[in-house]
């Protein structure tokens, strides 16, 4: 018999991570140009509606009220039906609610409708965790790569090229057919991030913590035959978990340090 880290251990590093982070990369693309895209319609709003000062700040402010009120009510969804789920309905909502911010007809709905973009984009973190739970040990990734793992810095590579988009998009659709096509524009690259969610796989870890043992062993066979390794020998075995983390666990003696320090540099 063998475990899932016994498994993502004999399977290594290979293409099928560097495909995934690219995917999960473009993520923070996405995820980029909707948080973004308020500084560049802020001064357009702000004249269209004779808009105040605190009415302008109000718009980003809800936007991340949205993205820290739903990243935990997602959070927990995560827990309870997949990782994956959610991570698809995050794009399908951020997406949704982006195109329909084009059509607000006053103030009021486009506070609302950004907020809820908010809250779909704090679901596009979900997807760090199919790509986390499939990489093995640090030193086997630098081997194969020959240098240090380079994805930890390039993964925010994706965040900076989002930004610079949106403001080049801005230079150009807003002074021509107006913000409102620059939302829709915006749109686009998280619709068509939708297309490309038959790759990403369930994390294995979250499917043997439910007890899913076929769909964990199937995600190894994939991984497996996409890096052009053998899987381990035997069966998987690994009992499901009772108990996948509560939120008290974080302010845990064990972990309140760690927990604090984390907090404290968001």
């Amino acid at each position: 018999t063998f475990t899932v880290e016994e498994a993502v251990e004999a399977i290594g590093f290979g293409r099928f991570h560097i495909v995934l982070f690219l995917i999960m990369g473009s993520t923070g693309v996405a995820e980029a140009m909707e948080i973004m895209l308020i500084a560049v319609v802020s001064p357009l709003i702000r004249c269209e509606w004779q808009l105040q000062d605190w009415q302008v700040a109000l718009v980003t402010t809800m936007v991340f009220f949205g993205y820290m009120v739903f990243s935990i009510v997602l959070g927990l969804l995560a827990d309870r039906y997949g990782r994956w789920k959610i991570l698809l309905l995050s794009f399908l909502w951020a997406a949704y609610f982006s195109l329909l911010t084009s059509f607000a007809p006053s103030y009021i709905w486009f506070v609302f409708l950004r907020a809820m973009v908010g809250g779909g984009v704090s679901g596009h973190a979900q997807g760090t965790v199919p790509h986390l739970s499939t990489e093995p040990d640090q030193k086997r990734i630098n081997k194969s790569l020959s240098c240090a793992n380079p994805f930890l810095s390039l993964g925010k590579v994706f965040w900076l090229a989002g930004s610079l988009l949106i403001i080049g998009l801005a230079s150009v659709v807003n002074p021509t057919i107006g913000w409102r096509w620059l939302i829709r524009i915006a749109s686009i690259p998280g619709i068509l991030l939708t297309l490309l969610f038959k790759f990403i796989p369930e994390s294995a870890r979250y499917n043997v913590s439910t007890g899913n043992t076929g769909a964990a062993l199937a995600t190894l066979q994939r991984i497996a035959r996409m890096n052009g390794v053998a899987m381990p020998e035997g069966q998987l075995r690994e009992p499901a978990k009772e108990r996948r983390g509560r939120f008290k666990d974080l302010i845990h003696p064990k972990y309140l340090r760690t927990t604090l320090q984390i907090w404290i540099i968001w």
